[in-house]
């Protein structure tokens, strides 16, 4: 098969995996009294980010191929995403600990697979060949439309309230382990005779800090990060939540959140594919901008819209999306790609998953509870619950307004349109 339908396959299932629970676990854990620790289900997602990305991307530099890795990775994260599907279902009250352990010990194994996908791809790519930055946002596409797909079965299976969804994500998680481990073969930078410390362990990533350049651009991808999983949280409970308001209640949007919400997918779906265009003509930091402001609209249209009137603003913060985490996520794992030496290339991708999915997700998971218990699960109802929605989703946006600023006043890159153009091999 040609390397890049194999590739295809593979993006396709690896977010089909994630979008199978991510926009409408906060809906089933807020259905089951669990409302007030939805940020800590998805927060746990940046905490193992924090380590088992850069840890698993290691042992994929140093030791064993990292399509075998993968693979492995996904084969642990299914299998616990099963029990935790399975304990769900069978409990007759679901209790927190269970299913919160059972939860982490897979997202610990699902998470460093983000990354560890990617290097497989450029490694691919790379060895047929190819031009990375041409050539992978084409194959990741099929990563969002694999996204799209499962939500979509999700919600039309009507699992978006109840705990099948894991066991769809289990499903399809077995599935991509088995198939990863049939994927090109990845080299591993094996080396003789002994090693200084920071080279055996991999550390020898993290001296790109040493780098102002580099250094900066990971603290601002720390503090863009913040933003990554809030809506995937927030977003299906508080469009749900609508349906409580006679007002709304026949809406398709209360209705059938997970599809709305889809349309960030396929926005994002379109946008990736403007990606090898944007980078070549703006460069790394106007692209990043165009990001940031992207969220600022993206929480700002949440926080006035509605799914009847307003439901137009719904539309166009599900547009805003696509800029909003391709430009950031897609774009920024290219320019690491482009930065780095071959031989710390996995660690490096890790390094930009703690960065992002760990240190900023976390922080920005936790403070949105935060923010989500104090203005909305306060003992409010109705008008008044939909009110706090709105101030909180406002709050958020004011974050991101500031985040832009200061990255366009701090971070100094110059464009070298030729640099983006070619690809270290």
């Amino acid at each position: 098969m040609n390397v890049k339908l194999r590739l295809t396959a593979m993006n396709f299932l690896q977010y089909a995996v994630w979008g199978s629970y991510l926009t409408s676990m906060g809906t089933y854990l807020a259905g089951i009294g669990l409302g007030a620790q939805i940020g800590i289900f998805y927060a746990v997602q940046g905490i193992v980010s924090l380590f088992m990305p850069a840890l698993v991307g290691i042992v994929a530099d140093k030791w064993i191929e990292a399509q075998k890795v993968l693979g492995g990775c996904h084969l642990l994260a299914a299998a616990f995403m099963a029990a935790a599907g399975y304990y769900a279902i069978s409990a007759e009250q679901v209790e927190f600990a269970t299913l919160f352990t059972l939860y982490t010990l897979s997202v610990a194994f699902y998470m460093p697979t983000i990354a560890l996908s990617n290097s497989v791809a450029y490694s691919a790519l790379e060895g047929a060949g190819l031009d990375t930055v041409k050539a992978f946002p084409p194959i990741r596409v099929w990563g969002t439309v694999g996204f799209i797909c499962a939500m979509w079965c999700c919600d039309i299976a009507g699992f978006q309230s109840n705990a099948y969804q894991f066991l769809q994500c289990a499903a399809l998680g077995l599935i991509l382990g088995l198939y990863s481990m049939t994927l090109p073969k990845c080299s591993v930078n094996k080396t003789s005779g002994a090693t200084d410390i920071a080279e055996a362990l991999g550390l020898k990533a993290f001296a790109l800090f040493k780098q102002k350049k580099m250094a900066i651009f990971f603290i601002f991808s720390m503090l863009l990060g913040v933003s990554l999983q809030i809506t995937n949280g927030f977003a299906n409970p508080f469009i749900t939540d609508f349906g409580k308001i006679p007002e709304f209640a026949d809406t398709f949007g209360a209705q059938h959140a997970n599809i709305l919400i889809s349309l960030s997918q396929v926005s994002e779906t379109l946008c990736i594919l403007l990606i090898p265009f944007c980078l070549k003509r703006f460069g790394i930091k106007n692209v990043m901008l165009m990001s940031m402001f992207a969220w600022v609209l993206r929480f700002g249209f949440f926080g006035v819209g509605n799914p009847g009137s307003g439901v137009w603003l719904f539309i166009l913060s599900m547009i805003v999306y696509g800029v909003a985490f391709d430009f950031f996520n897609v774009s920024g794992s290219l320019f690491v790609n482009n930065e780095t030496d071959e031989k710390i290339r996995s660690s490096a991708q890790g390094l930009f998953m703690m960065m992002t999915n760990g240190v900023g997700a976390t922080i920005g998971t936790l403070g949105a509870q935060a923010v989500v218990n104090k203005f909305v699960y306060n003992g409010s109802q109705g008008v008044e619950m939909m009110e706090g929605w709105s101030t909180t989703w406002l709050i958020f946006a004011a974050y991101a307004l500031v985040v832009a600023i200061v990255f366009a006043l701090v971070f100094k890159y110059k464009h070298n349109p030729e640099q983006m153009a070619n690809v270290k091999h």
